[in-house]
Order: C-alpha cells, then sequence, then structure tokens
C-alpha cells in the first residue's frame, strides 16, 4: 500500500518548467534588489527539481553603480569645482582692488579655498580616470582632462605661496646695509595716504632674519668713480620690469622708485644709495612693502636682480 501523495503548496507552480521560470524571475530580483530575495529564491529552489548554485551577495552591484555614476556625472562635476575655484582665484585680488574687502582676507582666505576646491577637483578627476577610462566617450573625457590640468594649476598656486611662507621669515623691510639701511624721501607722502608699513621702525631681530635667510644680500663695491656708478645704477633702474622711478637725486646720491605686483596690486619702495668708498663706489638697495608682514621672498629676489643687471653694466 503507497503512500498518499503529499498535498501541494498553495502558489505552488504544478509544472517544472513554471517552477523554472520562478526561479529565474526570483534571481533577476535578487541580482537587483541586493542579498535577501537570492536567498528567498535558494528557499524556493530547494523543494523544486533544478538545482540553483548558492549566491554569495557581493560588492559588484554596488561597485558597478558606482563605477556608472562617476561616468555620468564625475567629469561634470570635475569640471565645475575647477571652474569655481578659478572664479574664487580671480575674485581674491579683484576684490582686494575694488575695496570690497581687505587684503587679507583675499590673499589668505579666498586663495587657500581655491586651493582646496582645486585640489578636490583633481582628486575627483583622478577618480573618475581609474575607474571607467576605457568607457568614457571623448567629450567626457576632454572634460576630465580639462579639470585635471586646470586643477592641478590652481591647486600649484596657492601652495607654493603657502610653502614659501613656511620656509621663510616673516619680513618684509630688506637692504644689503642692516647697520645704517638707506633711508626714503620722495615715497613717504604716498606710504603715508596708504596707511603703509613704517619704514623707521626696525626691530632688532631684523638683521639677524634677514642674514639667517638671505645669507648672499651683500652692498655693490665697484672700482668706478660715485658719478659714474650713479649713472649706471640709474640707468638699470628705469630697466627694471615694473619700476616707477619717483625721484632721482645724484648730489645725495639716492634713487627712489616703486613697483606693483601684478596679482594683488600690492606696492613696493625702493631705494637706491650711491657713496664713495675706498678705491671707487659702494651701491645699497634698500626694498620695503607697504602692506603685510611677509613679503614671500619678493624684496631680496628684486634686490638681487637689480644688482645682477648692474654688476654686469659696470664691467
Amino acid at each position: 500500500m503507497g503512500l498518499p501523495p503529499l498535498p501541494r503548496r498553495a502558489g505552488r507552480p504544478k509544472h517544472k518548467a513554471q517552477r523554472g521560470r520562478r526561479g529565474v524571475a526570483t534571481i533577476v530580483l535578487g541580482l537587483r534588489f541586493g542579498k535577501y530575495p537570492i536567498v528567498f529564491a535558494r528557499g524556493l529552489f530547494s523543494h523544486g527539481d533544478i538545482e540553483v548554485p548558492d549566491f554569495e551577495p557581493t560588492s559588484d552591484v554596488h561597485s558597478g553603480g558606482v563605477s556608472m555614476y562617476l561616468r555620468n556625472t564625475g567629469p561634470l562635476v570635475a569640471l565645475a569645482l575647477a571652474t569655481f575655484a578659478l572664479l574664487l582665484l580671480g575674485l581674491a585680488p579683484l576684490g582686494t582692488y575694488l575695496e570690497w574687502w581687505r587684503y587679507g582676507f583675499g590673499l589668505y582666505r579666498l586663495m587657500p579655498m581655491s586651493g582646496g576646491i582645486a585640489t578636490a577637483a583633481v582628486m575627483l578627476s583622478i577618480v573618475t580616470l581609474g575607474v571607467g577610462r576605457s568607457q568614457l566617450r571623448r567629450p567626457k573625457l576632454a572634460m576630465l582632462v580639462l579639470a585635471l590640468a586646470l586643477g592641478v594649476a590652481l591647486a600649484y598656486l596657492p601652495a607654493h605661496y603657502a610653502l614659501r611662507r613656511t620656509h621663510l621669515p616673516a619680513i618684509h623691510d630688506i637692504s644689503t646695509d642692516t647697520d645704517n639701511p638707506p633711508t626714503f624721501s620722495a615715497v613717504l607722502v604716498a606710504r603715508a595716504a596708504e596707511a603703509a608699513n613704517s619704514v623707521d621702525e626696525r626691530s632688532p631681530e631684523l638683521a639677524a632674519l634677514q642674514k639667517a635667510a638671505y645669507p648672499d644680500l651683500r652692498p655693490l663695491i665697484p672700482a668706478v668713480p660715485v658719478g659714474q656708478a650713479f649713472q649706471r645704477a640709474l640707468d638699470v633702474a628705469r630697466e627694471m620690469p615694473g619700476w616707477t622711478i619717483v625721484a632721482s637725486d645724484a648730489g645725495s646720491g639716492r634713487i627712489e622708485a616703486s613697483q606693483q605686483s601684478r596679482w594683488f596690486r600690492f606696492t613696493d619702495d625702493i631705494v637706491i644709495r650711491v657713496a664713495a668708498s675706498d678705491g671707487g663706489s659702494r651701491i645699497d638697495v634698500r626694498s620695503v612693502s607697504r602692506h603685510g608682514r611677509s613679503d614671500y621672498g619678493v624684496n631680496a629676489a628684486r634686490i638681487a636682480a637689480f644688482l645682477d643687471r648692474l654688476r654686469f653694466r659696470l664691467r
């Protein structure tokens, strides 16, 4: 006497083909929605005649979605970030020039912010290129390359100034004669109108800081008469890029000039003193910024460039 057949579960398919179709549908749902539908599919097939391999939940679906998202939106977002960084970098000096804010806000706030956003654009471009470079179409690939190049350039500028600021002393008054620096006269009115830094108050440690940072900055002592040395110094000063001669007096041996920076339009003042020395002349140069504590090495570089040209002309 045989055993009676087991009753079918309500809703269970009657045929193997139907069970197979239902199983395939459940697997598709499992692949689409994650771990739990796949586990449910294994439970369904455990009573059927179709063998289904065990599925282990993986991150392929999720990583594929992230990769697709990066390919679709990464280029546009990276380019937008780089463009915004460029806008901030342009606004930093423009707002200072138009007196929307003081130079410190543009130099120490907007420029670092621009560099941070540009760095984010660079990182996003690199990740997007690494994930889906082979599947990117030319327009999006071009957007990524442009965002990467622009981001690198924009991130370099604030990083460069920040690095120089950490390696150089916070001084803005540089002279080849630290014991008796040349004095200003003609530019004092313009400096007073801007409420500029004082040219008379030199702290005791200024000389030590300058000598440690710029040990090769020394006066020029050519074996030529004072009159000839003064004329050569005046000629070279007139040839220096961006210099504006404010005053020159051969009798006192003094030349005064000013120069504006290209970016923030900062004004620095220069004074050249030509005096008699044993067997010839002595030429000292002093360069002072009107605003700010640190000059990022600009004044020392300006003096060195002038003396190099003058030394060549006095040969």
